[in-house]
């Protein structure tokens, strides 16, 4: 059966192009530096919000109907919503995508979902095989399900710990069944809502354990892709363990994770933890433990996680410019875990919402490349430090100085001149390629 009846395969038309059905600047074949734009971006559609989300809020039901929702059976309905994703992804043109277990077939007791994948996953295997449409990464949902109103690998109740431990199991198994290069960990109820109820110390040790047997069992079953972290700080719970990407940088430093762990990066967490998406991939950079991204947007007049798709050219240009100075995406990728908005009910909207993105990524793409290797803004950066490549200030990185050491080379100085940052050219030579 096909359900996007009306809709074919999206081509690329160029800038000048005026169907909304068309790529503008995604040219999946064009050379940017040393690679393709389908190398460098490495796109995926987020199963949950595209093939599972009806648009319900909590002020209404939803407002879409899916007709791969109509068949009687849990596992005939599964299995349409699997065709549906599939004919959506292979005319959309992108090569991953991304699914929590749940998404896949539906909620419940943790062992019938378990019943469930084993049903469904031959299905899955076959529609990868027969599009060429891989697994950028899976992951359980141990947060939406009542039993994790407490948290999963932090609740005070143990025996819940072990019903994530099912879960996040199954989907570690899942996920290397069908050849996926990362497994997601978003602890969406990892956290707390009060201090008065909590033990802090207690719940960041479990978690650390509870990731490190994830971790074991999954090398243990043969996976060699990443696991990842998805930082958030807040909502549902009001703080969360996973606040900001120095935040989990830490906690797997303190845990000795960083051999088999690294960060996905989502665009509204940033915003929420009072960041830029920039700053957050930059730190992550910094510190070696760059995985993925979650490409959306938020909305700076609400404070929640709004997960509208990526039309900011100048927030994502930002971006680009340190994914590409970090050495971009190896198994990670673009994620687009966004959803259309509560009014958007047209089968077009889903291919119009992430066709924009898709040309949003790939024109800041081009964008950040110029401006890497046709400006000075890598050298105005390298200038503000130059004091550090020579001389004293070499030696004071490479630890030869001493706190005496300073105090005597500041005596043989006047007092330091001011250095302009450059922060207004930088901010106009961007705008300028834009």
């Amino acid at each position: 059966m096909e359900y996007f009846k009306t809709i074919g395969k999206i081509g690329f038309e160029g800038p000048g192009g005026r169907n909304p059905l068309a790529f503008k600047w995604y040219d999946q074949n064009r050379v940017v530096r040393d690679k393709t734009m389908k190398e460098h971006l490495r796109y995926a559609v987020a199963y949950w919000h595209s093939f599972c989300g009806t648009g319900s809020d909590p002020f209404g039901p939803g407002t879409r109907r899916f007709p791969w929702d109509e068949p009687s059976g849990e596992l005939e309905k599964a299995k349409h919503r699997l065709d549906a994703a599939f004919e959506f992804m292979g005319k959309l043109g992108v090569p991953f995508y991304c699914f929590h277990d749940t998404d896949l077939v539906g909620d419940g007791a943790v062992f019938e979902i378990e019943k469930r994948l084993e049903k469904i996953l031959p299905h899955v295997k076959q529609r990868q095989q027969e599009t060429g449409i891989r697994l950028l990464w899976g992951t359980a949902n141990i947060f939406s399900n009542p039993r994790y109103m407490n948290g999963a690998a932090t609740n005070p109740d143990f025996l819940v710990v072990t019903n994530a431990a099912v879960q996040v199991k199954n989907a570690i198994e899942a996920t290397i069944e069908l050849g996926g290069s990362n497994y997601v960990f978003w602890g969406g109820r990892e956290g707390y809502l009060s201090l008065h109820n909590t033990d802090t110390r207690k719940e960041l040790e479990h978690l650390g354990m509870f990731l490190s047997l994830a971790r074991d069992h999954g090398r243990k079953k043969g996976f060699t892709g990443t696991f990842l972290i998805e930082p958030k700080p807040m909502e549902p719970t009001k703080h969360q363990y996973d606040y900001d990407a120095s935040t989990v940088i830490g906690f797997i430093l303190k845990h000795k994770l960083q051999q088999d762990f690294k960060l996905n990066i989502e665009v509204n967490h940033a915003t929420l933890a009072g960041h830029t998406f920039a700053h957050e991939i930059r730190m992550a950079a910094d510190a070696g433990l760059f995985g993925s991204i979650d490409a959306n947007k938020g909305d700076n007049q609400n404070g929640w996680d709004t997960d509208e798709f990526p039309t900011n050219l100048y927030e994502v240009t930002e971006a680009m410019l340190e994914i590409l100075q970090a050495g971009g995406f190896t198994d990670g990728g673009i994620n687009f875990d966004a959803k259309l908005r509560r009014n958007s009910t047209d089968d077009e909207d889903l291919f119009i919402a992430h066709i924009s993105g898709m040309d949003t990524f790939a024109r800041a793409l081009i964008i950040a490349d110029r401006i890497l290797h046709e400006s000075d803004y890598l050298s105005k950066k390298q200038e503000r430090y130059a004091s550090y490549t020579t001389g004293d200030g070499v030696a004071f990185e490479q630890g030869k100085l001493t706190l005496e050491g300073l105090y005597r080379i500041a005596g043989t100085h006047s007092e330091p001149r001011q250095l302009s940052g450059k922060q207004e050219y930088l901010e106009q030579l961007i705008n300028a390629f834009i």
